[in-house]
């Protein structure tokens, strides 16, 4: 099993509001072409039920899963019900730093139940995992920096995040 870790600090955003835009799976396909599409299911207030679509490799990944609100805690628990990883769960953790600022953590496990192949897709899943999540907590708030991992600092640095494309039906 492999682990992903993100850590952004976002300065002029208060947790609340961060926990909020956070939790708006649905807009992640506005952000990020990589993220295909998310279709959210309302189940409750502090749960729902999403579909998600995402450009991986050459195909595209698809899965279901719960996810689970805590306001007051400000954590995003999230758990795969069904779909092509083997095992997939993960949090969203969003503290405040300072009164104006607050920290996003993205962290999730992953499997793709593939043992021959773990050595040569697992890498490039973390990899665009990272940037992924990177991405999307910049779209969302406009400003956001990356905390501990120089490397993919540098990785969006480097390759500026591409234009979304909508297809029009």
């Amino acid at each position: 099993m492999r682990n992903v870790h993100v850590s952004l600090g976002l300065p002029g955003t208060d947790a609340a509001s961060a926990f909020r835009r956070v939790k708006d799976f649905a807009r992640y396909p506005e952000l990020v072409p990589v993220v295909r599409a998310v279709t959210v299911r309302e189940t409750g207030e502090s749960e729902e039920t999403s579909d998600w679509e995402v450009y991986f490799r050459n195909g595209i990944l698809r899965w279901t899963e719960r996810d689970l609100f805590s306001p007051d805690t400000g954590v995003i628990a999230f758990a795969q019900l069904d779909g092509d990883f083997e095992t997939f769960s993960g949090t969203w953790r969003v503290e405040a730093d300072g009164p104006t600022a607050s920290r996003v953590d993205f962290d999730a496990d992953f499997d793709f139940g593939i043992p021959s192949l773990a050595g040569i897709l697992d890498p490039v899943a973390e990899r665009v995992f990272k940037e992924t999540i990177a991405r999307v907590v910049t779209g969302l708030f406009g400003e956001a920096v990356v905390l501990g991992d120089e490397a993919l600092t540098r990785a969006l640095a480097l390759a500026p995040a591409p234009v979304a494309v909508s297809a029009v039906a």
